[in-house]
């Protein structure tokens, strides 16, 4: 028996996998698109209920990434944050009284999905989340708010400027 053709044996398998694993790369699918798509802009949030960033600046159609980080310690359930992108024009007060409502959905309304350009997720204490979007393709002012209840009106909010 050839003992040295059994102890290759596991090394070629190995080498094997390896080559099947990081092979030429199929350049006929595109990757997912991920956080990295748009230019980054990092906004924090806290138990003061105050983004860390109250204006955003953007060319017409320019792609954006915003990554929300809440650096509170309450729990969600009594300080979650989140950040919603609203068109233009939008009426927020109707808006955020209608996401107050909206418990099963993590305070996005249905009603109002024709309202909203872009939002991150509901986030708990030291929670991040990224959405990538497109700034609107016509110079104006878009608002951004926190929709837990009673954020928008203490003064969680902050407007994406496009010129």
């Amino acid at each position: 028996m050839n003992f040295k053709r059994f102890a290759l044996l596991p090394l070629a398998t190995i080498a094997l996998l390896l080559a099947a694993c990081g092979g030429a790369k199929d350049t006929a699918s595109a990757p997912a698109p991920g956080p990295g798509d748009g230019r980054p802009v990092v906004i924090t949030a806290n138990d003061k209920m105050m983004y860390s960033l109250a204006e955003i600046r953007a060319k017409p159609g320019e792609k954006i990434s915003v990554t929300l980080s809440n650096t509170g310690s309450m729990p969600k359930q009594s300080m979650g944050h989140n950040w919603v992108l609203l068109v233009e024009g939008t009426n927020v007060m109707d808006f955020t009284n209608a996401a107050a409502q909206a418990i099963p959905t993590e305070y996005i309304p249905d009603k109002f999905k024709d309202a909203i350009i872009a939002h991150t997720r509901l986030l708990g204490p030291k929670e991040s989340d990224t959405v990538t979007f497109t700034a609107p393709s016509t110079p104006g002012r878009n608002l951004f708010v926190c929709t837990f209840p009673g954020h928008f009106q203490v003064g969680m909010k902050g407007v994406l400027i496009v010129e």
